[in-house]
C-alpha cells in the first residue's frame, strides 16, 4: 500500500464532472501544448525520460495544468498530491512533506502564488534536496509572484490558451468516448461546436462544463437522442450569443464597418464594432493586425506616432492577453479614430508599385551606385556623389531618380497634422533642386 493515496480521484467516475471524467489518462490523449510536449520538446523528453525536475506550470485556467501534473506522477511511478494554496496554510503542507521523508512525492500546489514570501520559503530546502518534486501552478507570472531562490531551483514552463480547433478536439473526443453522452446519443453539429469552442475562450473545462450543462437542459431519457442547438447553448451559457461566421460575410462587414468608423473619425462607432467582433470571438491578433495597417493606409505620417501606439497595443494584449489586454486595443482604437487622416503613403506606394510593374527596370544612376572594387570605382560607380552632409542644410541638387523617371513625383503630403511640417521641408528642398512647380 502505497503511503499516499492520489486524493484526486482520476480513476474513479461515478458522479464526476465531465470535464473530470474526460481528463486524459495518457500524454498521447493530451491536447494542447505542442511546444513543450510536442516530439523531441523539453517536458515530453523529461516525463519519457522520467527525470521531471521542480517547476512551476505558469498558464491560464483549464489548459491542463493539473492534468499535466498528475501525468507526470503516473509517468515517474510516484504517489501525486494535489493541493490547492487556496484553501490550506503551511501547516497542512508541512504535514505531508514530513511524510516524505518515507516515499518521494510529486507535491501539485494550485494557485501556487497565493502563499506569500515566507510560505513559499518552507518549500525551498525540500526542493534543493530533492525529496519532493514540487509543481507550481500558476495564472500570475512567475517572476512577480515567486520568490528568486524558488526560481533559481525550479524550471518555468509557459502553457497557452488552447485554440478552437483544440477546444473542437477535445469536444469531438468527448462526443465519442463519454459513456453518458454516447448512452444519449448527443448530436452538435459543427457550427455549433465551433460556436461553443469560441465561448470556451481557450479554456477546455470552460467547454466541457458547458456542453454538459446544455445536455443536461436538453433533459432527454438514457435511450433518446439528444441535439444541442444554438438556442440550447445561448440558454445554457446566459448570454447573448453572436452569430458570427469568421469566414463568411459577418466577418467581412464587422471588420469593414470598424475600418470605415476609424476612417471617418467616429471612436463611439469604431469602439462597437470592435467590442462586436471581440465578443463574437474573432482573433483579437487579428483586429490588432487591422488597425496596424489602418495606421499607415489611412493615417501615415499626419501621426506618425499612430503606428508606434498600435504596435504597442498589440504587443500589450499578446503580453497581458485577454480580457485586459482588449483595453490596449480599445486604446489604440480610439487614438486612431481621432487622429489626423492622410492616405498619401498608400497612394504612393499604389503609383511605384504601378509604375515598378508596367515600366522597364531602368538602371541605377552612376554617381549613387555602391562602388566596393576598383574595378566598378574604374567604370564610374559613385563617381560625382555628392555627400549632402557637405551642404548646408544637408541638401544638395543632384538626381536620385533614373533618368527617364525625373522630376516624377509620387508622394503629396497633406495640410494635416505632422505631414504640413514634412510638405514644408520637401518644398524647401524642392526650391534647392529647382523643381517647384514642376
Amino acid at each position: 500500500m502505497e503511503l499516499f493515496e492520489n486524493n484526486t480521484s482520476f480513476e474513479k467516475e461515478t458522479g464526476k464532472p465531465l470535464a473530470d471524467r474526460m481528463r486524459p489518462k495518457t500524454l498521447d490523449e493530451f491536447v494542447g501544448q505542442e511546444h513543450i510536449l510536442g516530439e523531441g520538446k523539453l517536458l515530453r523528453v523529461l516525463i519519457e525520460k522520467r527525470d521531471i525536475p521542480s517547476m512551476i506550470l505558469w498558464g491560464p485556467s483549464g489548459v491542463g495544468k493539473t492534468t499535466l501534473g498528475w501525468l507526470m506522477g503516473k509517468y515517474m511511478k510516484l504517489p501525486f498530491v494535489s493541493l490547492s494554496a487556496v484553501n490550506i496554510g503551511i501547516k497542512e503542507v508541512k504535514l505531508v512533506i514530513q511524510k516524505t521523508k518515507l516515499q518521494r512525492i510529486i507535491l501539485f500546489v494550485d494557485e501556487f502564488h497565493r502563499f506569500n514570501k515566507l510560505q513559499q520559503d518552507t518549500f525551498l530546502p525540500h526542493v534543493e534536496n530533492g525529496s519532493i518534486i514540487l509543481i507550481g501552478a500558476t495564472t500570475e507570472n512567475p517572476s512577480f509572484e515567486i520568490i528568486s531562490p524558488l526560481l533559481s531551483r525550479m524550471k518555468v514552463l509557459t502553457l497557452n490558451p488552447l485554440t478552437k480547433d483544440q477546444i473542437i478536439t477535445i469536444i469531438d473526443r468527448t462526443l465519442a468516448e463519454d459513456k453518458v453522452l454516447k448512452a444519449s446519443t448527443v448530436e452538435i453539429d459543427n457550427t455549433i461546436k465551433e460556436e461553443l469552442a469560441i465561448l470556451a475562450n481557450g479554456d477546455a473545462r470552460r467547454a466541457l462544463n458547458l456542453l454538459e450543462m446544455c445536455y443536461k437542459m436538453a433533459g432527454k431519457g438514457a435511450t433518446e437522442k439528444t441535439i444541442i442547438t444554438h438556442e440550447l447553448l445561448k440558454e445554457a451559457y446566459q448570454r447573448n450569443i453572436a452569430i458570427y461566421d469568421k469566414k463568411g460575410e459577418m466577418h467581412y462587414d464587422l471588420i469593414s464597418a470598424f475600418h470605415k468608423s476609424m476612417r471617418g473619425s467616429d471612436p463611439d462607432a469604431a469602439l462597437y464594432w470592435l467590442v462586436r467582433m471581440i465578443e463574437a470571438g474573432e482573433d483579437p491578433l487579428y483586429i490588432a493586425r487591422r488597425m496596424v495597417r489602418f495606421a499607415s493606409e489611412d493615417i501615415g505620417n499626419a501621426d506618425p506616432y499612430a503606428l508606434t501606439l498600435t504596435i504597442s497595443a498589440m504587443q500589450a494584449f499578446d503580453f497581458i492577453g485577454p480580457p485586459e489586454g482588449y483595453l490596449a486595443l480599445a486604446q489604440a482604437c480610439i487614438y486612431l479614430s481621432l487622429s489626423e487622416k492622410s492616405n498619401a503613403i498608400y497612394t504612393a506606394y499604389s503609383a511605384v508599385e504601378k509604375d515598378v510593374r508596367k515600366l522597364p527596370e531602368y538602371p541605377v544612376p552612376l554617381h549613387i551606385r555602391n562602388a566596393p572594387t576598383k574595378l566598378m570605382e574604374s567604370l564610374g560607380y559613385g563617381r560625382g556623389y555628392l555627400y549632402p552632409h557637405n551642404f548646408k542644410d544637408a541638401i544638395v541638387k543632384q538626381a536620385y531618380m533614373p533618368e527617364e523617371l525625373k522630376n516624377k513625383r509620387y508622394y503629396h503630403p497633406t495640410e494635416r497634422g505632422h505631414e504640413k511640417r514634412l510638405k514644408e521641408f520637401m518644398e524647401k528642398v524642392r526650391r534647392v533642386y529647382g523643381t517647384i512647380g514642376k
